[in-house]
């Protein structure tokens, strides 16, 4: 039986406490939030531990521990779980900072515990189709992904922009599906009802001249969450939100087949699992700080007019 923590049980966190108090061979042990009212009445629901101080959570003995806190605060909660001998979790993106990252990234390696990113759209159901069918080679070479994520403001998200909290999905998931690393980007961007950008276009460069497009924007009164895929044979599109995968061919229109599920339950569970055999996650560290140092370059990308190289 694994020992399990979250630390931060805010809207995302009470996700983490909901799937792992029902998931076999886990036992919940505790939460730990600075807003103490909601904490208590978590752990009440749930039967588990409250703490205010995440660090008195630490001294539970816990094999692995969530990290939900807002980004600002990765590095600190996840190296004191690092240095309690814990295997962490922390949600994406990996941190505020590339310096923060590799400090880490640094202490897990050196501790020998696991380090995962929380990069939920890789264990959407959709992705993992879509990502078969590439690797297939069923649409032939891909030549170009883009994506749309788009919706209404949450005014909670106060810390980072637009480009930091939804732009890390779509930069991580292109560079799941070409399964190579971004040399370089263009973004353009803007703040119209938020203290940070809040709408962006990005343009991704991959090797063999292969393109990536993210379109983002906190402006669109629906929300949309989409991928097409353009292939030399062949075009797929995903949408993450219906869970549904077509493909689009000379001859054949068709939906490909896909089991259905929860992602974070999916993320969760292979955390879990890396856990318990040692395995290196889906998403690791670096993973985590690709997908970040991306981001960063875009927001420099839009500041400066200018495009930038990622080495």
């Amino acid at each position: 039986m694994l020992r399990v923590g979250v630390i931060g049980v805010g809207a995302m966190g009470q996700h983490h406490v909901r799937i792992y108090s029902e998931m076999e061979g886990v036992e919940l042990v505790a939460i730990s939030d600075v807003d103490r009212y909601r904490v208590e009445e978590m752990a009440e629901k749930y039967g588990v531990k409250a703490f205010n101080d995440y660090n008195e959570l630490l001294k539970e003995d816990l094999d692995a521990v969530s990290v939900v806190v807002p980004t600002t605060h990765h590095k600190e909660v996840t190296l004191d779980a690092i240095n309690a001998n814990t295997n962490v979790l922390v949600e994406k993106p990996i941190a505020d900072n590339l310096k923060n990252a590799d400090t880490m990234i640094e202490a897990a390696d050196k501790a020998g515990v696991i380090l995962m990113v929380g990069q939920i759209e890789r264990f959407n159901p959709a992705t993992t189709k879509m990502k078969e069918i590439i690797d297939s080679g069923l649409l032939g070479k891909i030549v170009s992904i883009s994506t749309k994520r788009v919706g209404p403001y949450n005014p909670r998200i106060r810390d980072v922009g637009i480009i930091l909290d939804l732009g890390v999905h779509d930069i991580d998931a292109i560079a799941y599906m070409y399964g190579g690393d971004v040399s370089e980007v263009y973004a353009i961007a803007g703040k119209d009802i938020h203290s940070k950008e809040d709408h962006a276009s990005m343009m991704l460069r991959f090797d063999e001249e292969q393109a990536g497009v993210v379109n983002i924007n906190w402006l669109t009164p629906h929300k949309v969450r989409k991928m097409e895929v353009i292939g030399v044979e062949g075009v797929g599109y995903l949408d993450y939100v219906d869970q549904t995968v077509t493909i689009h061919d000379e001859k054949w229109i068709r939906d490909a087949k896909v089991e259905k599920a929860e992602p974070l339950q999916k993320e969760l569970e292979h955390f879990i699992t890396c856990v318990r055999e040692g395995k290196t996650p889906l998403e690791s560290g670096s993973d985590g700080k690709h997908a970040l140092k991306v981001a960063l370059a875009a927001i420099e990308s839009y500041n400066s007019n200018s495009i930038i190289k990622i080495d």
